[in-house]
């Protein structure tokens, strides 16, 4: 389960909006929305924003146990 609150602030920490984001990963922001409020996102999705957010402890935010 992510946390999507934790992965929030990062998007705001970098300046980066939801759509923004959503474009990086390579889809629509209303895709990035849904899958926002179901806390799961593809490994390559994850990759792309461990990278482009300059995560450093992703296990934190994409890994996190309920």
């Amino acid at each position: 389960m992510i946390r999507t609150d934790r992965l929030k602030g990062k998007l705001a920490e970098k300046g980066i909006s939801q759509s923004e984001m959503a474009k990086m990963i390579g889809i629509t922001p209303k895709t990035f929305y849904e899958k926002m409020a179901r806390g799961v996102f593809g490994s390559d999705e994850i990759e792309v924003m461990i990278e482009r957010l300059n995560i450093s402890d992703p296990v934190d935010i994409f890994f996190a146990k309920e």
